[in-house]
């Protein structure tokens, strides 16, 4: 016989309150989560920060990013710590920092080539760094300089677009690599010009020292990798890739002074892996925002101009930049395996 259910037997149960308790402990926790959250954040950077960088040390992205993240890390009271991992036109230190933990803890300072040329330059990749970082804030645009060895007979930029014309048989420029900045400006003006010149690619600095050895006749290079040059008298600079003039180089015009509509150069700012907290993202926004007029008078007499502002609006110039230079790529013919 089955025994009686205490309901038939008149037994009053005690209430379920289990449950209920439950369901507070969930509102609790879901309640503390964000504060958690708020918390972590609050405390970050609780340990040092490694800031890599995807190209060799004393190139114009580590420049930038060690004068940048010594004021970081004086203002947070943490060690921000630079880390060099060159390697296929800035890929291998970019993928690194894709594949890292989003936690705020690893960060890259980046250029226009990883970020908005190399999806269309090369043939293989194994990520797509507008999805898979996220943009913090621009630290600077660097306008490219055209530069000439003394031995060119060109003193001024129509003097030289009149010598370019002429198409001498050993009219050659060099590059920093295909599809660098640094090639890819000089196609666009010789593309612009209808003239042909011999291209010889080089890997990083070679390029500037066979320029400086009479080698090569010219080159686009970054204001920061030959403004000292320049003054010292051993490159003649005849124009520049920006739309206004570099503060760095007041004197020297622009190419779409005479070539209009031309603009090409770098730009330099600090990405994170995807997935990292907002939170962190606006606290380096906001601090490297406050650092930019700091370092200012440096930047700029080192030839790049200092930019900032938000997160979203340095999201919107990688997209568009990615679009520019991926027609410019394709026009050039320019790929790597």
């Amino acid at each position: 016989m089955k025994p009686a259910s205490p309901h038939a037997a008149g037994v009053r149960l005690p209430p379920l309150r289990a449950p209920r308790r439950a369901l507070c402990t969930g509102l609790a926790l879901a309640w503390l989560m964000p504060l958690a959250s708020q918390a972590q954040t609050a405390a970050y950077p609780a340990k040092p920060v490694k800031i890599i960088v995807a190209f060799t040390a004393g190139g114009t992205t580590d420049l930038l990013a060690r004068s940048v993240s010594q004021k970081l890390g004086e203002k947070l009271g943490q060690s921000f710590i630079i880390e060099n991992r060159p390697g296929g036109g800035g890929n291998i230190g970019t993928e690194s920092v894709v594949r890292a933990a989003p936690d705020g803890y690893t960060l890259i300072v980046n250029s226009v080539g990883p970020i908005s040329v190399n999806q269309s330059l090369y043939k293989k990749m194994s990520y797509d760094p507008l999805k898979d970082l996220v943009p913090i804030v621009q630290i600077a645009d660097v306008p490219n300089v055209l530069v000439v060895h003394p031995s060119v007979p060109a003193n001024t930029f129509d003097e030289f677009l009149a010598y370019a014309k002429t198409r001498p048989a050993d009219f050659n420029y060099g590059s920093t690599g295909v599809g660098t900045s640094s090639h890819l400006s000089s196609f666009m003006l010789m593309q612009n010009l209808g003239v042909e010149a011999l291209h010889i690619p080089y890997k990083g600095a070679n390029a500037l020292n066979d320029l400086l050895a009479g080698r090569l006749q010219f080159m686009f290079a970054t204001i920061p990798s030959v403004v000292s040059h320049i003054h010292a008298g051993k490159l003649k600079a005849l124009a520049v890739s920006s739309s206004q003039a570099s503060r760095a180089l007041p004197k020297v015009p622009t190419v779409s002074s005479r070539v209009p509509g031309f603009e090409a150069g770098s730009w330099f700012g600090f990405f994170a892996p995807k997935g990292v907290s907002p939170e962190v993202v606006q606290l380096i926004n906001k601090e490297v925002n406050a650092i930019l007029p700091q370092l200012n008078d440096q930047m700029v007499r080192e030839g790049a101009d200092p930019v900032g502002g938000t997160p979203e609006q340095f999201a919107r110039m990688t997209q568009r930049e990615f679009v520019k230079w991926q027609k410019i790529v394709r026009d050039s013919g320019a790929s790597v395996d």
